[in-house]
């Protein structure tokens, strides 16, 4: 809505959304042992690539990157799929057992 609200001003807005990145904090915060950065399914971006498809989208004026086709491909699937889909598929990425 921000992004929105700033059009015609000159000044425009990009939310970056990256997929599991290839840093520090997943193994400073426990997140490396998730299926999300365990699976050999799921790329991991390096800092760089992210940084660069921010970068990219920011200077061509979109409001919102999403890094990774598989990232899109997922987060597509969570404006078309019924949420009793969608939310066990999260919850088994982010490594919480479907209830």
């Amino acid at each position: 809505s921000i992004a929105r609200e700033l059009r015609g001003t000159g000044v425009t807005l990009t939310t970056l959304c990256p997929g599991a990145t290839r840093t520090g904090w997943a193994a400073a915060s426990g997140a490396d042992a998730l299926p999300l950065f365990t699976s050999a399914l799921v790329p991991k971006m390096t800092p760089a690539q992210v940084a660069r498809a921010g970068y990219e989208a920011m200077m061509n004026g979109r409001p919102v990157a999403i890094t990774g086709l598989l990232n899109r491909i997922v987060a597509m699937g969570g404006r078309v799929l019924p949420r009793f889909i969608s939310n066990p598929v999260s919850m088994l990425m982010l490594g919480d057992p479907a209830p």
